[in-house]
């Protein structure tokens, strides 16, 4: 494995325990953690099982332990998307959302040479996003992790939220704040669309998910959010999903029906390619090569999904295996992380 300088990009992290929300605030919908056992716990959405997950989930000297055994120099940490809640109340979210935010900081205080941190906001109402975006700068946090799409509180029944796409003029005011504020965000697929049409196969992640994130490229490019806000960073997870290998077909529609596509934005999709970031989770060597040759490869940066098993197990391995020089890799394993950040490598030695 290589010894260049390496930061991960994409990895999850969660505070050991999680208070009782669904007492807290009167209604259910919320994650907490059941330690069953030693270095394991269950993530439970009310009484219903979500996910098993192991003490590097929560425990940063495990996850240190671990970066050290694997050649990761430093982690980007963020939140389980799950943990957004942009359906709950808002002040609710917001109060979640200092909850983990001060979870984050704490650790990156703790070990700022390891670890730098991504906050979660409550989307569904810009002003306290903004308000908790503010105190995320504040903390220390360099940006923010958002959804691929906000789901937006419904007092009337708050199993079925409202809509928003990152297109949205609400959103936009967020994005706007990240970009005066010198905040990265990181757009990470949540809630997978038509999920209720996807009952096997873990078919909402391996179809709902890319789906996900080319909603939300489409929805920011169709917008020309990045030709508003020209110094805002945005990375896509999971390589942008599926909107590579679909960019054509997009491109296609947008010089065939502009009356459907280009209605807010007379910028071509394919123009927009180099003014976002993509992690390089895509699992295979034609893949990684075609995203850096699409946005250029100072706008790839390594992201693993740790420490979850549809991720990257090896970080770096499909970028080292790559027949580029170590110049070309460290772009991919730090460089570009480090310019999507806005951050000083030496910050870390």
């Amino acid at each position: 494995m290589s010894t260049l300088f390496t930061i991960d990009i994409h990895t999850h992290i969660l505070p050991e325990n999680i208070p009782n929300f669904k007492e807290k605030f009167g209604y259910g919908g919320f994650i907490n953690l059941d330690h069953h056992k030693p270095c394991c716990a269950r993530m439970m959405k009310d009484d219903t099982f979500f996910r098993e997950v192991e003490d590097n989930c929560w425990d940063a000297e495990t996850r240190m332990q671990e970066c050290g055994e694997q050649h990761v120099d430093v982690q980007v940490l963020s939140t389980v998307p799950v943990m957004f809640s942009y359906w709950a109340k808002p002040k609710d979210t917001l109060e979640l959302s200092v909850f983990l935010n001060d979870h984050i900081a704490e650790i990156v205080k703790r070990y700022p040479k390891r670890f730098v941190g991504l906050g979660t906001v409550p989307m569904q109402d810009p002003d306290l996003a903004i308000q908790e975006l503010k105190r995320c700068k504040e903390i220390g946090l360099k940006g923010i992790q958002i959804g691929t799409h906000i789901d937006v509180h419904n007092p009337e029944d708050m199993q079925k939220p409202g809509h928003r796409n990152l297109d949205a003029p609400e959103v936009f005011r967020v994005l706007e704040a990240c970009e005066k504020l010198d905040m990265a965000v990181f757009i990470h697929p949540w809630d997978m669309i038509s999920k209720e049409k996807m009952p096997k196969y873990w078919l909402p992640w391996l179809v709902g998910m890319p789906a996900e994130s080319s909603l939300a490229l489409c929805s920011l490019i169709f917008s020309g959010t990045f030709e508003k806000l020209p110094k805002l960073r945005v990375a896509v997870a999971h390589g942008g999903g599926s909107f590579p290998a679909t960019l054509a077909r997009i491109q296609h529609g947008f010089d065939v029906r502009p009356d459907l596509c280009a209605t807010d934005n007379k910028v071509s999709p394919t123009e927009t390619m180099g003014k976002f970031w993509l992690d390089s989770l895509v699992h295979d060597p034609k893949m990684l090569q075609y995203i850096v040759d699409l946005v250029g490869a100072d706008r790839v940066a390594l992201g693993t999904d740790y420490p979850f098993p549809l991720g990257e197990l090896e970080p770096g391995k499909l970028i080292n295996g790559m027949p580029w020089n170590d110049a070309q890799k460290e772009q991919l394993l730090s460089g570009s992380a480090l310019a999507w950040l806005n951050i000083d490598r030496k910050d870390f030695l």
